[in-house]
């Protein structure tokens, strides 16, 4: 909801707040006081084209400030988020938007305190206000949105039946997808499929074990080293054993530890700390003897069969060409053979696949072919109500010559996430005029008078503020009471802003502004200020009868005041015709 506008150096207004309330809030003035300036404001804030033209005389720049009461998860605070908003103040104190205008024609938009693009303004705008007005019926301009007013006022029954087909909807688009990406890759998909069996059978061919490689490696050093390994080994074992080749080599480890034992025995028994050395050189000769038989095993062990450098030499190869293409070692060969044969099974299922999603394919078209036409047959039926109840709220707005025709025109085989209906809102505004599309049948006048009928039948579901200028243009007496009966009826469940001259209209606000303009003879500026009591009073009886102090017009301003602002039960007391029922289509097909 809007809670006020600021307005500065636009048009012939130097400097003007607007502060809003809830309800219906109603603008008069003089002719030429700058009321539309209100709306071409408002315009500028909801991402409109910048006109320097609109910039006030003397004024280097044209802005309006706009804040707005947005609530979390408000799609509007959403977008302003996005473009750098601080959410908890927007919340807290309101969403402020500005546009300037410089006379030299460059625009600027700040959203939430931030430098934002024009068209994030528009962006927002269209989650918070629909202005109805001469060309400002954006809710019209997209075909697509002619669908949405027939499915919103469709309700409960309408929207079943479009899930149902959106759900189908879905799943044929999925299924249609991954079959034809199947078939696109069908060629790549059979070359990575032989590349992936070749490698397979070439490893499969060397039958690798883990943590063979590593086991070759060590082979391959000890046999290529194997002399130099024999001489190291062997004189370490004479030097702890002997030399059976060399007897006459002394000393050596064992025997001389075994000396040492021998020297410290006899003596031990008399001390006890050396019977412990003697004990511990026990142990060195065992260690040594020990050791020495290891290298003797050792150097037994050293013998190679012939052949047996060259076979383990070719199996390293022989891995090593397996390691160059599938991974840097054993380990991550064996690893690339299971991906990849896992791999293979999915490639070789493909086809597999694909004829099972062909089937799919098909039961889903034929079911998606009945959802549409149970779509189109629920649009049918609601745009049957919806253009009977618009027809009947336009008998009451000076338009009962009008004809309104909700064309509902199915495109079979045209499938879209909305079905395949093509929605026309038609209008036909006097008898023999052929029927066009609403945005292009109208005057302005007849085109906001239309979408209050709209508005007031599908329940004003679609945004928390509306926008309407000109919508008593050429009407009067009793048409102009049922014209404020239904913006009243629309403003008891959104904000309503009405820019009017007709005094009937205005007597329904529940808050009245008027644009004032003054002139010192050289120089005209307006202001904009809430009139209350006498003073709104004098402003109705300056509507009715070009003077705000005729006895007569403010008799008459006080009977529209208290028929106007008394019960508010569908227009009683001041027009006998009831006005159109809200969301009434929930018993609808």
């Amino acid at each position: 909801m809007l809670q006020e506008i600021h307005l500065r150096g636009l048009g012939v207004i130097e400097d003007a707040l607007l502060e809003l309330s809830d309800g219906l809030n109603v603008v008069t003035g003089e002719t030429g006081a700058g009321k539309t300036m209100v709306v071409q404001g408002l315009g500028l804030l909801l991402g409109g084209r910048a006109d320097p033209g609109l910039v006030r005389a003397g004024s280097g720049q044209a802005v309006v400030e706009g804040v707005v009461q947005v609530s979390d998860g408000d799609p509007a605070l959403a977008r302003a988020l996005e473009a750098g908003a601080d959410g908890e103040d927007a919340v807290r104190d309101g969403l402020v938007l500005v546009r300037s205008v410089s006379t030299a024609g460059r625009s600027r938009a700040h959203i939430g305190g931030r430098t934002a693009p024009i068209g994030v303004l528009a962006e927002i705008g269209e989650h918070l206000v629909a202005v109805h007005g001469q060309a400002d019926q954006w809710r019209l301009q997209r075909p697509d949105q002619h669908r949405a007013v027939l499915d919103e006022f469709g309700g409960t029954p309408l929207a079943r039946t479009r899930a149902e087909y959106v759900a189908l909807y879905e799943e044929w688009t999925a299924v249609r997808a991954e079959v034809t990406t199947l078939r696109e890759e069908s060629r790549e998909r059979a070359q990575r499929l032989e590349l992936l069996t070749a490698g397979l059978e070439e490893i499969a061919a060397v039958d690798p074990q883990p943590g063979e490689d590593d086991d070759l490696a060590a082979q391959s050093e000890r046999m290529l080293h194997v002399d130099a390994l024999r001489e190291a080994a062997a004189v370490a074992h004479a030097a702890l054993v002997g030399d059976d080749d060399n007897p006459e080599r002394a000393p050596y480890v064992v025997d001389l530890v075994s000396h040492a034992r021998q020297s410290l025995a006899g003596e031990g028994e008399h001390d006890v700390e050396l019977a412990g050395l003697a004990d511990r050189l026990r142990e060195i000769g065992i260690l040594a003897g020990e050791l020495g038989a290891d290298l003797g095993g050792y150097l037994a062990g050293l013998d190679i069969e012939p052949g047996r450098l060259e076979a383990v030499q070719q199996r390293r190869a022989a891995l090593g060409r397996l390691t160059r293409k599938y991974g840097a070692d054993v380990a991550e060969v064996l690893a690339w053979a299971k991906d990849a044969a896992a791999s293979v099974d999915a490639l070789a299922g493909s086809d597999d696949r694909i004829a099972q999603l062909d089937t799919r394919l098909g039961q889903l078209a034929t079911q998606l072919v009945d959802a549409a036409d149970a779509l189109t047959t629920a649009r049918r039926t609601a745009a049957t109500t919806l253009q009977e109840q618009v027809a009947q709220e336009l008998t009451h707005l000076a338009m009962g010559s009008a004809r309104i025709e909700v064309v509902v025109t199915p495109t079979p085989g045209e499938y879209t996430g909305h079905g395949v209906d093509r929605v026309e809102i038609m209008l036909a505004a006097n008898k023999g005029a052929a029927l066009r599309n609403l945005a292009k049948a109208a005057s302005g006048g007849e085109l906001s008078r239309v979408m209050l009928a709209l508005e007031v039948v599908t329940g004003s579901g679609a945004v928390p503020t509306f926008v309407f200028d000109e919508v008593d243009a050429g009407v009067g007496g009793a048409a102009a009471l049922d014209v404020g009966a239904r913006l009243q009826r629309l403003a008891e469940h959104a904000q309503v802003i009405v820019v009017t001259h007709l005094a009937q209209v205005a007597a329904y606000a529940d808050r009245h502004l008027v644009v004032r303009k003054e002139s010192d003879g050289q120089v005209t500026q307006s202001d904009v200020a809430v009139v209350e009591g006498e003073d709104r009073l004098a402003e109705l009886a300056r509507m009715l009868g070009g003077v705000s102090d005729s006895q007569v017009a403010q008799d008459h301003a006080r009977e529209l005041l208290d028929a106007a602002q008394g019960p508010r039960s569908r227009g009683t007391g001041v027009s006998a015709t009831p006005v159109g029922r809200r969301r009434p289509v929930d018993d609808v097909g």
